[in-house]
């Protein structure tokens, strides 16, 4: 699939974006799954969407973190880049190890609407990553390049700071450690970055405003409302089976119905039925 550009966003978009992130309020980033998740999250008065890597992947049976939704992930953002709030999109590591392949997706998903890309370096060689960071800001300057490490999600947080020094130099506009919750370790990072610093929420870890205390700028949350809304999903149904009534929201079918697009002219429902 190759996008076709619709258009790009505005240079007062990608600053509004940039904005966001602020010292002492946070950008707090829901992050969506498909159309309707995207929608029905900036109907709550989100201002800015991201994208989860996890449920995209999830959605479409593939897995996630393998390069495997390249398609998906871009079919996606052309779906939600014309809409009216800010949109982010995860990128696990750009589908490629080819720094030039990885700018030129960067490049497709600002020319459709996205004002952001997250970029993880799934603990592989920094080098690497800052050449992936260099080619993005190259071809898409505009683009807020969030630039992921996984020296806690997937070790022991050894080098952390070595790796978000060399992201922000390389041109990173924010950075992102998952998996750490340490409040001293969050504080140290933040006092020796120049570019904002992206927290993901953890149930176990500090709350929002804690995190906001602590001069974290971006709070994700990840795959966090996707696993939740199939917890619901299966929950509803294990109490129909034993006889409960399922409690929560629940949104009515037209609600539902009116996240999706507009049909394109001459669209037959009958005959797509």
């Amino acid at each position: 699939m190759t996008a076709e550009p619709q258009h790009t966003p505005s240079d007062r978009a990608a600053t509004d974006f940039a904005g966001l992130h602020r010292a002492g309020e946070p950008l707090l980033l829901p992050n969506a799954w498909d159309h309707a998740s995207a929608r029905a999250l900036a109907g709550q008065g989100f201002p800015a969407i991201g994208t989860t890597s996890l449920g995209v992947a999830a959605a479409a049976g593939l897995p996630d973190g393998a390069a495997a939704t390249r398609e998906e992930t871009l079919r996606l953002a052309v779906a939600l880049g014309s809409e009216p709030f800010l949109l982010s999109v995860d990128a696990e590591g750009g589908f490629s190890d080819d720094p030039e392949e990885v700018a030129e997706f960067a490049r497709e998903l600002y020319a459709v609407g996205a004002v952001g890309i997250n970029l993880e370096d799934g603990l592989g060689p920094a080098a690497r990553h800052v050449a992936k960071i260099t080619a993005v800001k190259r071809a898409a300057p505009g683009l807020f390049v969030n630039a992921r490490t996984d020296t806690h999600w997937l070790g022991d947080g050894d080098g952390t700071l070595a790796r978000l020094d060399a992201y922000q130099q390389a041109g990173a506009d924010g950075v992102f450690v998952p998996g750490l919750t340490d409040p001293r370790r969050i504080e140290t990072l933040v006092r020796h970055l120049e570019v904002p610093l992206n927290a993901l929420y953890s149930p176990g870890g500090p709350p929002v405003a804690r995190l906001a205390g602590l001069g974290v700028r971006r709070v994700s949350l990840g795959s966090l409302l996707y696993r939740r809304a199939l917890g619901a999903a299966v929950e509803a149904a294990a109490d129909l089976r034993a006889g409960r009534t399922p409690t929560g929201v629940t949104p009515s079918y037209d609600d539902v119905a009116g996240f999706a697009a507009p049909a394109p002219a001459g669209f037959d429902p009958v005959a797509h039925h």
